[in-house]
């Protein structure tokens, strides 16, 4: 059974950075897609981030502009998230996701992970 565990989160000041981490656990993990999205309260989960299996290609949401970097560590299953710049508007819980391809919409991955609380105060 697929297993992914984020972790990374916390409180940060506005302009602070962190990293998060996904282990990726209960099958091979070659071939997958995996991708970073984040929910607040009261709103629909959010594409943040994602990779495809080798890494060489990745792609992010509209409002990452430049802050946010993917990554992925294939020989100790693990995709990381390092936020850099980060506003109080980027507070939410912060899902990993794994998959067949890169998508956008959170409703085409297969598994989640329990999500990881960062909040930005200013």
């Amino acid at each position: 059974q697929v297993q992914l565990v984020e972790s990374g989160g916390g409180l940060v000041q506005a302009g602070g950075s962190l990293r998060l981490s996904c282990t990726f656990s209960g099958r091979s993990f070659i071939g997958t897609a995996m991708a970073w999205f984040r929910q607040a309260p009261g709103r629909e989960r959010e594409f943040v981030a994602a990779t495809n299996w080798g890494g060489g290609v990745t792609t992010y949401g509209d409002f990452v502009k430049g802050r946010f970097t993917i990554s992925r560590d294939n020989v100790n299953n693990m995709v990381y998230l390092q936020l850099n710049s980060l506003e109080p508007e980027d507070s939410a819980v912060y899902y990993c996701a794994a998959g067949r391809v890169i998508r956008r919409d959170f409703r085409l991955y297969d598994y989640w992970g329990q999500g990881t609380q960062v909040t930005v105060f200013s």
